[in-house]
């Protein structure tokens, strides 16, 4: 498709060039071979007269026109979704669609993943794929490449639609034979043992971490998990610690010699939001997904 001579399929390849900054890795985003992605590469050039990329080392580097260009063309194909997904009618039941989600696992396992056998009875064709938060997946979002970004309060982006799902709180969880965890823990018993805290990859802190921080207390953090459903099986046999959200704790305590008390000080509840991308207000399929999502919600506030 031509528009005023100029071939509207460049516009993709383009948006790919900027975002990777490499050939190879645009290729391999747009399901082409690299010599398709130089040739179109090649074509740009041709057409705005400047080079789009140049090597910088074993880097490419946007020109300034390409620069320039950069958010004029988020805006065009973020026009050009908002107007097809207007326009189109949304079946659950005939629907082919992957949904996109940002979500850690500890969200994916007390709220998408109950989803999922509804899911496969109400719309059989439709798939998710869930990425955990990083800072390049956050970067996708504002891009518009993610469908939707399930999110503590603070790491939401201001600038889209969010609405809050559901508080949540937390609780100090440790091995059942723990004497610490016999009586109620005090302050000075729950920072003199050590703890299991979780880290997730390019993210500065949890929720968690931050609001200890805030409030002055520094723990013995003997081991770093990666991810949030790791912890519950490093506390067993041990007199480690972990401060872990309460819908997680009691998902995962009943399976293992697990003991789940309160924390020994006032700690601020979790608000976990869900945001979507401001292009996306009129996309019918995102709108039965966020229904979805919302009801799941509401059943585990209820329960």
């Amino acid at each position: 498709m031509r528009f005023k001579g100029f071939d509207l399929n460049l516009l993709v390849a383009l948006d790919a060039l900027l975002t990777e900054r490499s050939v190879s890795r645009a290729a391999a985003r747009l399901n082409l071979t690299q010599p398709a992605a130089s040739a179109a590469l090649g074509r740009l050039r041709a057409y705005f007269n400047d080079d789009i990329l140049l090597a910088s080392g074993k880097r490419m580097l946007p020109t300034a026109h390409a620069e320039s260009l950069a958010p004029v063309l988020r805006d065009v194909l973020q026009g050009i979704e908002q107007l097809i997904s207007a326009s189109t009618v949304f079946d659950p039941a005939a629907s082919q669609r992957r949904f996109r989600i940002c979500a850690s696992d500890y969200i994916t396992a007390v709220l998408l993943t109950p989803l999922l056998p509804h899911i496969e009875r109400v719309a059989p064709g439709v798939s998710l794929q869930i990425v955990q938060p990083s800072a390049r997946v956050a970067q996708q979002f504002q891009q518009g490449e993610l469908d939707l970004m399930l999110t503590p309060e603070e790491f939401q982006s201001p600038d889209h639609p969010a609405e809050l799902l559901f508080e949540e709180r937390h609780v100090v969880v440790g091995w059942s034979g723990n004497p610490a965890l016999d009586s109620p823990l005090s302050e000075e018993t729950f920072l003199a043992l050590g703890h299991v805290a979780v880290e997730l990859a390019e993210q500065a802190s949890t929720f968690a971490e931050t609001q200890l921080r805030r409030l002055g207390y520094a723990r013995r953090i003997e081991v770093v998990a990666p991810f949030f459903t790791a912890v519950p099986s490093m506390l067993p046999g041990t007199s480690r610690l972990a401060v872990m959200h309460e819908r997680l704790a009691r998902m995962m305590t009943p399976s293992l010699p697990l003991k789940m008390v309160p924390l020994p000080f006032p700690f601020p509840p979790m608000r976990e939001m869900i945001q979507y991308h401001g292009s996306r207000e009129f996309d019918a399929g995102l709108a039965w997904l966020l229904d979805m999502i919302r009801e799941r919600a509401l059943a585990d506030r209820a329960s």
